[in-house]
């Protein structure tokens, strides 16, 4: 799978979260300059919608087959896909969402993920 592949089957397959990252990553960068679009960048927006959702206490059954699917496209992905899902995503996920929000998200978080995030942060979100 091709990173504009997995942006769109995304799209596709969760258009309500990706509905909001789309705000968040309008609103950034149409703010400043109006930039060409990068499906790299829109997946940091994709974890700041989370964020947000969780800040929020939103059940994190609503987003459980998101994060499989990400898990799925990461496993079959080419690198630009892995490095998406490790980096713009993987990293931004669970920033400054407390404790007692995040861990229903954590626990439910897929085990390669996990190891992404750790590997990176060198610690839980909490």
């Amino acid at each position: 799978m091709k990173l504009d592949e997995f942006y769109i089957s995304v799209k596709d397959n969760f258009p309500d979260i990706s509905e909001k990252a789309d705000k968040l990553y309008d609103d950034y960068w149409n703010r400043y300059v109006e930039m060409e679009f990068s499906e790299y960048s829109w997946f940091e927006f994709l974890a700041n919608a989370l964020n947000s959702e969780m800040q929020k206490g939103v059940d994190v059954s609503n987003y459980i087959e998101l994060f499989e699917y990400v898990r799925h496209s990461y496993m079959i992905g080419d690198v630009d896909v892995k490095n998406t899902v490790d980096v713009a995503f993987v990293e931004n996920l669970f920033w400054q969402v407390p404790k007692e929000k995040a861990e229903p998200y954590w626990e439910k978080f897929p085990e390669i993920l996990k190891k992404l995030y750790i590997n990176f942060h060198r610690r839980a979100p909490f």
